[in-house]
């Protein structure tokens, strides 16, 4: 029998990846080993979950023996892998020894929770995954009053998603606007406005000082002056690419795995793949460059050498109250800006100095022109 080839994750990356296999090659023996319980679930669905009153069960598409069992593979679950060795090509996992054909370092990434003072810090909510969300879900549904701290795309999504579900919202960003990394001011005045009609509190331009227990609440203090007192906190201020077993393998590492075109990181036997792979200098952790990469890299795994070739893509950010999507460079500085709007929508269009459309923005009723602006933009990659 052939060796196997190795995930190391079980997230969408990993999971889209065996899917991908599967279609192409039904005997190939793949073997995925995960620290969590390696449940098949959608990790959007997390912005939503408020609203809609879903529990974490709720959220599973398949089962981890379901998934292991449709696709035929063998999958090791609550297990951490303690080492690679590159040169051997077997990794340690549960103090035994495993070899691989290929190895796909799928590890995705780590909340990012800045070091705040006070003795409640401990309380501080994570929503990066189907198991963060079912440690804090009795927390959560029980909490009248949330704290959101990061006005990025999670963040306000969340931040609305919540309020929406009928909890005081108080959403704090170090940032004086919402997205700033997404969005045109002008258009991040109109998401402030939208949340702001939900009765969502925005404290921006500043940071948390402190926080500490006050009874059964949490006593916020922000370095601005301003104090609120809360039942419940979510940081959702960025992810760190999980890089550290990459490293410690003597794979290159920047501030994700450094990987080729067809995914391969400095060992031409281990692969990286989703939130921890670093190409060309961007982390792209969106669902369509995974999907598309996940694509392309089955194809080499199984001797077809595939570089990977990603378009122009559309980012949709889920906030019901004021539906938007974009693509391209939209928070560029230099860009000018043309804009056409109508009661219920607006296309933005983000022009370069030779009026060339580097990136667009549409809300509402003219979101149907999103697509036919991608086409007029170049390939990411």
């Amino acid at each position: 029998m052939s060796l196997p080839i190795v995930i190391i994750g079980s997230g969408f990356a990993a999971y889209q990846l065996v899917k991908t296999l599967r279609r192409q090659n039904t005997e190939q023996a793949i073997t995925v080993i995960t620290a969590s319980g390696g449940d098949d679930y959608a990790k959007p669905d997390l912005s939503h979950v408020f609203t809609k009153a879903q529990s974490a069960n709720d959220l599973i598409k398949m089962s981890a023996d379901d998934f292991a069992k449709t696709y035929g593979i063998t999958l090791i679950r609550h297990s951490r892998v303690e080492r690679i060795d590159a040169i051997q090509k077997t990794l340690r996992c549960n103090g035994e020894s495993i070899a691989y054909r290929q190895l796909i370092l799928a590890t995705g990434a780590k909340s990012l929770v800045p070091p705040f003072k006070g003795d409640a810090v401990g309380r501080i909510i994570t929503l990066n995954g189907l198991e963060d969300y079912a440690a804090s879900q009795g927390e959560l549904e029980k909490a009248q009053s949330v704290l959101v701290i990061g006005a990025g795309l999670i963040g306000t999504e969340i931040a609305m998603d919540l309020a929406s579900a009928g909890k005081q919202v108080i959403l704090t960003d170090r940032s004086e606007a919402l997205l700033p990394s997404l969005l045109p001011d002008f258009v991040s005045a109109q998401l402030y406005q939208s949340l702001g009609n939900q009765g969502v509190t925005m404290a921006l331009n500043t940071q948390v000082e402190s926080m500490r227990q006050d009874e059964e609440a949490i006593a916020i203090r922000l370095e601005s002056g301003q104090e609120y007192r809360v039942d419940a906190v979510v940081c959702a201020v960025g992810l760190r690419p999980n890089i550290g077993l990459a490293a410690e393998a003597g794979l290159k590492t920047n501030r994700g795995i450094v990987v080729d075109r067809q995914l391969r990181t400095s060992n031409p036997y281990i692969f990286a793949l989703g939130d921890c792979a670093e190409i060309e200098g961007n982390v792209l952790a969106y669902l369509q460059p995974i999907l598309l990469s996940a694509n392309a890299l089955a194809k080499t795994l199984l001797g077809q050498d595939s570089d990977v070739a990603l378009p122009s893509m559309m980012v949709k950010i889920k906030t019901p109250r004021l539906p938007m999507q974009l693509s391209g460079r939209t928070a560029s500085a230099d860009a000018s800006w043309q804009v056409s709007a109508s009661r219920d929508g607006m296309t933005a269009r983000a022009l370069d100095d030779e009026q060339q459309l580097i990136g667009f923005v549409v809300t509402g009723s003219h979101m149907k022109q999103g697509f036919s602006l991608l086409r007029e933009l170049p390939p990411t990659l």
